[in-house]
């Protein structure tokens, strides 16, 4: 059965319809021991049969270790959106619920070549001298995480010191535990908590760097 029904699939060509430039989806799945490995690559391919500007390519993530390593995958289900290179730009767990709007503002945004972030955002990323890993704890149900989880993509389009990971909390528990989520959105910058909650741009990004700072002189 479709998980994407006729009046989702008009609604997103209409989101996707001034798409620019090709847009590929990479996904890395395995089909024992992970929940929604499966539904992830269904949603993915009905997803990219709505514009002929939109690519899939699937690998295993145990067979194709290599690929695994050279797009620093470390987890599945992992989907990757990239353009003409690979922005960092990873949603680890499916991208349903709110989370698809997360995704499919992403494609829109590698379509376009621009992170649509404003000129101090982007002044401040361009000053960063070390990598800056961003984790973006979320659950599909969470109407405020599409925010948290798009300004860390957008982040990490704009510098190339920037990588950002929606992590989907109840597929990970692990990760969830390590990191104490108790409410979501919750984003851990370089292994430290950055913030809590959906924040307006500047804000979001002053704590980032602020986290990071704190951590790198600890």
């Amino acid at each position: 059965m479709a998980i994407l029904q006729e009046n989702d699939r008009k609604e997103i060509a209409k989101q996707l319809e001034n798409m620019v430039n090709p847009v590929k989806l990479i996904l890395f799945t395995q089909e024992l021991e992970c929940q929604y490995c499966r539904e992830t690559r269904q949603l993915l391919e009905e997803l990219s049969s709505i514009s002929d500007k939109l690519d899939l390519e699937v690998y295993n993530f145990v067979t194709d270790e290599e690929k695994a390593k050279e797009f620093k995958v470390d987890k599945v289900p992992a989907t990757i959106v990239m353009g003409e290179k690979d922005y960092g730009i990873k949603f680890y767990g499916i991208p349903s619920g709110y989370e698809f709007a997360s995704l499919l503002s992403d494609i829109n945004m590698v379509s376009r070549g621009d992170s649509g972030l404003s000129e101090d955002s982007r002044k401040k990323l361009a000053e960063l001298k070390s990598p800056i890993h961003l984790q973006v704890f979320v659950t599909p149900s969470c109407p405020y995480c599409p925010r948290a989880v798009s300004l860390a993509h957008q982040f990490a389009f704009e510098s190339e010191l920037v990588t950002a990971d929606m992590v989907e909390a109840i597929e990970f528990p692990h990760l969830s535990q390590r990191y104490q989520v108790m409410g979501v959105p919750r984003t851990i910058a370089n292994e430290k908590v950055a913030a809590e909650g959906a924040l307006p741009e500047a804000y979001f990004l002053e704590s980032i760097l602020s986290a990071v700072a704190e951590k790198e002189n600890a």
